[in-house]
């Protein structure tokens, strides 16, 4: 049997660590915020090339509290359109929403399943504000021509980067130093998981981490002094204490990835099974390996009768849940197709290179 993902191996590694961590953690008295919260947002800014990260509690608030803040600082206004790929993850949608904002759907790149500039441009209007970069399955967008197309609309650029912790570009900047600020999630499946929910925003903006700074904390930086209407919304010391330990081998975990990946997209040559698409290069960092297959219910049996585990992400889009209805007169036919067809198969750090091997071997079978 080989399982989706085994968070309990990949988190024993750093069980002695994690010990230590939680004993001086409950000897230290301070529990909400503190100096665990302080190091691992210096350390993870520093990762990524931030002058700024603030700790949250998950990766929805992080991404709600950005567009939340941009409207606090002027920088947008209730009611501004935000164009959003079609096919994320629900989150990046309802992040948009919940900060008073309008949601624009945008039909992917079927090939990498990231946002399409393209597509993108075709729906910028007077009323668009801003464009969210959504670096789905742990590969980069194409931020430089985003970028390009923010700068000459006026438009501010946002990643969702919950899925792409280190994915670094060609030009060695990393996720979350892309664009006016990022959201992470530390949700535990990620490449950089805690033990429990956990967030960040990333952002060489001074105004806009200090806005946060204060929404994530009651609207407050003194105690009992409110400031603007906040949130209770904080990273939890003992998951940045998690954090700070796992950090250190984010890189060379992204590296096994990167090589199993390699050695799937080379290997396995079943014509029934379309690969991602994949350059070799650093701007992908595998959070899932996503295969297409036409009949999704005959692949899956197979699966389950060689007991390899496998999830979908993500069987319904969004303009097809129910929370979603106001879009649901839309029709976005990639979207769909990829949503129809989408597998995604074990890919993990701890996988060995017979695990990889079988793999390939079930799947070359089928």
């Amino acid at each position: 049997m080989i399982p989706f993902l085994d968070l309990q191996s990949i988190n024993a590694r750093f069980e002695n660590e994690f010990s230590k961590q939680f004993q001086h953690f409950l000897e230290s008295g301070q529990y909400i915020l503190g100096p665990e919260v302080e190091a691992f947002e210096n350390n993870f800014a520093n990762y990524c090339g931030t002058t700024y990260c603030i700790g949250t509690a998950n990766g929805l608030d992080a991404l709600t509290m950005i567009f939340k803040s941009y409207i606090l600082i002027g920088k947008l206004k209730l009611g501004d359109e935000v164009i959003v790929p079609s096919n994320t993850f629900v989150a990046s949608i309802l992040s948009v929403i919940h900060a008073g904002l309008t949601p624009v759907l945008v039909e992917p790149d079927e090939e990498t399943f990231n946002i399409s500039v393209s597509e993108v441009k075709k729906q910028v209007t007077k009323k668009t504000k801003a464009i969210l970069a959504v670096h789905l399955y742990g590969q980069l967008a194409d931020m430089e021509s985003l970028q390009e197309l923010a700068e000459a609309n006026q438009l501010l650029l946002i990643e969702d980067a919950a899925q792409a912790h280190g994915a670094v570009t060609n030009y060695k900047l990393k996720a979350g130093n892309l664009s006016a600020a990022a959201a992470f999630s530390f949700y535990p499946s990620k490449n950089l998981g805690c033990l429990g929910d956990g967030g960040a925003v990333t952002t060489n903006d001074l105004t806009l981490a200090d806005c946060i700074k204060k929404m994530r904390n009651y609207g407050s930086t003194t105690k009992y002094v409110n400031e603007i209407i906040g949130f209770n919304s904080r990273l939890d010391a003992f998951q940045a204490a998690f954090l700070n330990i796992k950090l250190k081998v984010l890189d060379a975990d992204n590296n096994r990835r990167q090589e199993i990946a390699k050695q799937y997209c080379t290997q396995i040559t079943n014509k029934k099974i379309r690969l991602p698409f994949y350059d070799c290069s650093k701007n992908h960092v595998f959070h899932v390996f996503v295969v297409r297959v036409d009949n999704r219910q005959d692949f899956i049996a197979y699966l389950n009768k060689h007991h390899i585990g496998y999830l979908i992400h993500y069987p319904i889009p969004p303009h097809q849940q129910k929370a979603l209805s106001v879009f649901g007169h839309l029709s976005f036919p990639i979207t769909e197709r990829i949503h129809e067809t989408v597998v995604s198969i074990p890919m993990s750090p701890i996988m060995t290179n017979e695990d990889v091997q079988e793999m390939i071997q079930i799947l070359n079978t089928y």
